[in-house]
């Protein structure tokens, strides 16, 4: 694994998951699954594999402290401070310029600070894959294998295969489509040609950068005067002036969805985005009456109650309820059914519309 590097993507809000989810404590700063947050446990699956030095973490100027006390054991430098978000395709630019400066051969994987993985051995082994399949040129990507026609993920087509390696089958990449509607969805699953978009990619950096050439050339630009300043006394007061001139764009958008040489591998490795209390509720292990409680000592007496979402750091007594998501916090009590749990950013956005920003 020389010249391998990781760069964990940490810079999100994050309203899926409000009220528990705010501006000053976004998703990936929770303990959602066990007592580790999903940042730390993103590193702890990691580190088998690379030292805390060839870790980078890309984040915003409001996280980089939170995130640097809950990972003492990356040096300082590697946390990478966009001034502003700027969408992900600066962001993973920018943290590319890092690692080309120190390594011009570096091999990184872009990978995700508040997703769920529950087979992290296969996940670690299709990473090492990955990087192979990465040295022959190619921007690999990881898709999830399908389980439901989802209407909230993009997806990945696969064409003719490539290779095989310790057990994963490699195929070229035909093409994205952005979150199709459920008709389209349900005929992605049929097909058994789909995978879900991860956001997960493999890439060699000198690679990427010709990407951004070719495809974005005014962003190409931009990084490389800021890629000329890493390391020096003038890198801040660059950085700040360039940055604000990036054009805010996906890296899925800008460059995935053009690249010359895509790979996809297909794999299953208990995957969850965490993008919904519903999806939070499929990760965890639910009692007899398939009930899931989470919080700090967390007590949940009922009667006659199923298949409901629990989080509370207090009792919570509940009679006669089926698959409710009910989130008790300091100051917001938020209770809605299971499934339509993805409205609630439908709420913070009416919070942002009428300018209270005091539960955000």
């Amino acid at each position: 694994m020389e010249n391998f590097y990781a760069l964990i993507m940490a810079g999100g809000g994050g309203t899926r998951l409000w009220p528990l989810s705010r501006k000053d404590r976004p998703k990936q700063m929770l303990p959602l699954v066990g007592e580790r947050t999903l940042f730390q446990m993103a590193l702890d699956r990691l580190q088998p594999l690379l030292p805390p030095e060839r870790i980078l973490v890309v984040t915003g100027r409001d996280q980089v402290a939170q995130l640097q006390a809950d990972a003492p054991q990356l040096p300082a430098e590697n946390f990478i401070v966009e001034p502003f978000g700027q969408n992900t395709a600066p962001a993973v630019g920018l943290a590319a310029a890092h690692v080309q400066q120190r390594n011009p051969e570096a091999v990184l994987a872009v990978l995700t600070a508040d997703h769920y993985i529950a087979n992290e051995e296969k996940f670690r082994r299709v990473l090492q894959v990955s990087v192979q399949v990465a040295r022959d040129d190619y921007i690999v990507t990881l898709g999830i294998s399908p389980t439901y026609p989802a209407t909230g993920y993009g997806y990945i087509k696969r064409g003719e295969p490539l290779t095989e390696l310790d057990g994963f089958h490699i195929y070229h990449a035909e093409g994205f489509t952005e979150k199709p509607n459920r008709e389209t969805a349900a005929q992605f699953l049929l097909s058994g040609l789909y995978s879900w978009n991860s956001g997960m990619f493999i890439f060699q950096v000198r690679q990427l950068m010709e990407e951004y050439a070719r495809q974005q050339p005014a962003m190409r630009t931009l990084l490389t005067r800021i890629q000329a300043a890493v390391g020096q006394e003038a890198y801040a007061d660059v950085l700040s002036q360039l940055w604000p001139q990036m054009p805010r764009l996906s890296i899925d958008y800008a460059v995935m969805e053009g690249a010359q040489r895509m790979a996809v591998i297909p794999v299953e490795m208990g995957w969850s985005d965490v993008g919904s209390w519903a999806s939070l509720f499929d990760v965890l292990e639910g009692d007899e009456d398939g009930n899931v409680t989470q919080g700090e000592n967390p007590k949940h007496i009922h009667l006659d109650t199923r298949d409901t979402l629990i989080v509370s750091d207090r009792v919570v007594a509940t009679i006669g309820l089926r698959d409710l998501v009910i989130v008790d916090t300091e100051d917001v009590l938020f209770v809605c059914p299971r499934e339509r749990s993805q409205d609630v950013r439908q709420i913070v956005e009416r919070l942002r519309k009428s300018g209270d920003e005091t539960y955000l």
